[in-house]
């Protein structure tokens, strides 16, 4: 066997139904556990608009690009992945007469239908909990104290996001689907970590390496959150007037969010090269989440976590390292 040198990678995925997605350099690969338990691994190449309109792909910029592109490709592979693994197939007899009409209605388009309405309402739950509420909140409590706390506004704001994230987070990961999941998502980042630690993709060296990864999206929201709290602690010294009105200061704090997405892939791009002190201390809330977010996968889970990375990795490891 030759011998393989430790290296970090551009290399980064999420988990699906029963599946795992991993993105290279070059593409993208799902690998999806069937129902007849045979896992169906394809690659596609993978066009990002940054290639085609230049100034996108600029430090900051490309935050936000990068976080639209993620979203949109992580929708289309969560529905690849219900196909695929028959999560979209339901049994007539434990319908109600609701779910009958619907599949009716619908037919093989119900998992889509039900998806797409589930992310909208995803989408105006997270801006009332993380965009208004914590707002709504401060300003509430801030009346009572007669503005005693107006100058700590900022990291009040930040607090409240983040109980509000670590309490859903805790929450869901009680669910047994949830859960299972998340087993994917420790597989996704066992496997990267034994690849970055130039072993051999098997299972038994995959299950003796780490599920915490600083570049993980649960680090990405976390960073995100802590450079709200310094970016908004500074606006709202320059807009007093506007961030005592909830719905303008929220309003404003939407126009400032590209440019905390932009600080926050930054960072995670810096930390996914780096292991200083900054990294360490700015990572820690992101690393400790990951004990919820991700569970130690099985046997069987690990298989589909490395076919999925086989499948983006190329013959010259330098070609999927950092740029």
């Amino acid at each position: 066997m030759s011998e393989k040198k430790c290296h970090k990678t551009s290399v980064g995925g999420q988990a699906l139904i029963e599946g795992v997605m991993m993105q290279g350099p070059k593409g993208m690969a799902t690998a999806v556990r069937k129902p007849d338990g045979e896992i169906l691994t394809e690659y596609h190449e993978v066009k990002r608009i940054k290639d085609k309109v230049k100034f996108l792909g600029w430090p900051i910029i490309r935050g936000t690009v990068n976080f639209i592109e993620s979203m949109i490709m992580g929708y289309k592979t969560l529905m690849y992945s219900a196909e695929v693994s028959g999560m979209d197939e339901f049994d007539e007899n434990d319908m109600n007469k609701f779910e009958k009409w619907l599949s009716n209605k619908f037919g093989d388009k119900l998992i889509s239908f039900v998806t797409t309405i589930g992310s909208i309402l995803g989408v105006v739950l997270a801006f009332v909990l993380f965009m208004f509420l914590p707002v709504f909140i401060f300003n509430t409590v801030n009346k009572w104290c007669g503005g005693a706390i107006t100058d700590y506004q900022g990291l009040i704001e930040g607090s409240i996001k983040m109980l509000i994230f670590i309490t859903y987070i805790a929450l869901v990961s009680r669910m047994e689907d949830i859960r299972r999941t998340f087993m994917y998502h420790g597989a996704e980042h066992k496997t990267i970590a034994c690849y970055e630690a130039g072993m051999d993709l098997t299972v038994e060296n995959v299950k003796k390496c780490t599920r915490f990864h600083p570049r993980c999206g649960t680090s990405f929201i976390f960073v995100m959150l802590i450079f709200s709290i310094i970016v908004y602690s500074i606006v709202s010294k320059i807009f007093p007037s506007v961030a005592e009105i909830s719905v303008l200061w929220t309003l404003l704090k939407l126009l400032f969010l590209p440019l905390i997405m932009g600080l926050g892939y930054e960072f995670i791009k810096y930390a996914g090269k780096h292991d200083n002190v900054f990294v360490k201390i700015v990572s820690a809330p992101g690393l400790w989440m990951q004990r919820l977010t991700t569970k130690e996968p099985t046997d069987d889970i690990i298989e589909v976590g490395i076919e999925s990375l086989k499948a983006v990795i190329t013959d010259n490891p330098e070609d999927d390292e950092i740029k």
